[in-house]
């Protein structure tokens, strides 16, 4: 794998040496962008040999060969460690001043950033904002560590141990190995040529199981449906309709399904053109097949999560319970229409038991994920 690693000017700078070694050792290679003030942490000649490669540094001085969209190309994945409270600032915000932000706008490539700075400033409400908006678009933001900082005190700020951060950009969790498929967003269905029957569902749900998987280690494929919910570090397929997510589904084989996708109950017997505003209009809603259900049938051995929406002046847990015995899965995330348009939610994980979920939509990921570890190990290993 290629992979390019910047490292910006804070004191944790010196254990770029030590992720150098742990990458390279692994047979990946690396490249690495300084900025200038990492330089004052740790030298040039360090970075370069251990990479093999020459440090780029200077967006100017290497204009003529066009480094900043010559990296972005090559790399596959990109890592920022340490990422200090600046650096988050100017790409949250889309600044891009040196050649390491430069070549992150540019690129397609995954990215995974390692904070490392003082208690007080991690917390701060700007570097909280700011990690919440580069999370949004689909970077992975590797949590700090907490412990002595670098003067006398200790807390939540220090850069994660190397190890902990190779295995979390390797995918080498306790979901190493496990191939799992996220189905996100919502089918829509064409009424005529211009208009469509469609799903209240931003995918961003689905969008933070995918990553509460991905940070475990597993490998993530998304079957996205009418989303704008930002998908960069993930390998994507783009569907529309119910019939394209189950042709889809018919062909993918994997360890776990979480079926986050807001499928559409009925297909309609479109009109050939647009209809008239003039003159009422019938339409025909024709019942479409249990994409769940029948996938768990053709595949008995796949851990399959199936989601439940249900009004919240209804017994909605019942519901979910009704459903996972129906469909025959594994497990049920539930939630209620209040979930739709919020970043935060309250939810509950039907096993064969129920588990109450609340907080923001990745922490409920996350907990869900968590509570179903080890069925998955037990299942795919």
């Amino acid at each position: 794998m290629q992979i390019l690693l910047g490292v910006t000017g804070g004191i944790a700078a010196f254990k770029a040496a030590t992720l150098i070694r742990a990458f390279t050792e692994q047979g990946h290679q690396v490249r690495v962008i300084a900025t200038e003030n990492a330089l004052r942490f740790i030298g040039e000649p360090t970075l370069a040999n251990l990479s093999n490669n020459k440090v780029y540094s200077d967006l100017y001085a290497e204009t003529e060969h066009g480094a900043h969209i010559e990296l972005a190309d090559w790399a596959e994945k990109i890592v920022v460690a340490p990422a200090t409270a600046s650096f988050l600032g100017r790409m949250a915000n889309g600044i891009a001043t040196d050649l390491l932000t430069n070549v992150i706008m540019a690129s397609d490539a995954g990215v995974y950033i390692a904070p490392a700075m003082h208690s007080n400033m991690y917390t701060n409400t700007a570097t909280v904002e700011n990690v919440a908006v580069l999370r949004d678009r689909g970077m992975v933001v590797i949590e700090p560590a907490v412990g002595r900082l670098s003067g006398e005190d200790s807390g939540v700020g220090r850069l994660p141990e190397p190890d902990d951060i190779v295995n979390e950009v390797l995918q080498q969790g306790e979901l190493a190995g496990l191939r799992a498929v996220v189905t996100l967003g919502g089918t829509s269905e064409a009424i005529d040529s211009v208009r469509y029957l469609g799903n209240r569902s931003s995918g961003k749900q689905g969008l933070a199981f995918a990553k509460a998987l991905q940070s475990l280690g597993a490998e993530v494929s998304v079957i996205a449906a009418n989303t704008s919910v930002p998908l960069s570090g993930f390998k994507v397929t783009r569907v529309t309709t119910h019939n394209q997510l189950r042709a889809e589904l018919s062909n993918t084989e994997c360890d776990l399904l979480v079926m986050a996708a807001a499928v559409s109950d009925f297909t309609v017997e479109a009109h050939p053109g647009k209809l008239s505003r003039e003159t009422s209009q019938q339409i025909k809603l024709i019942p479409t097949e249990d994409i769940v259900a029948g996938f768990k049938q053709a595949h008995p051995g796949t851990f399959v999560l199936a989601f439940s929406v249900a009004d919240s002046g209804n017994d909605w847990i019942q519901t979910a319970i009704e459903k996972s015995i129906s469909k025959r899965v594994d497990a049920v995330f539930a939630n209620t229409e209040k979930a739709f348009d919020s970043d935060v939610t309250e939810a509950v994980l039907v096993t064969d038991t129920q588990t109450e979920l609340s907080g923001t939509k990745q922490d409920v990921a996350n907990q869900a994920v968590s509570h179903i570890a080890d069925s998955l190990k037990a299942n795919f290993k």
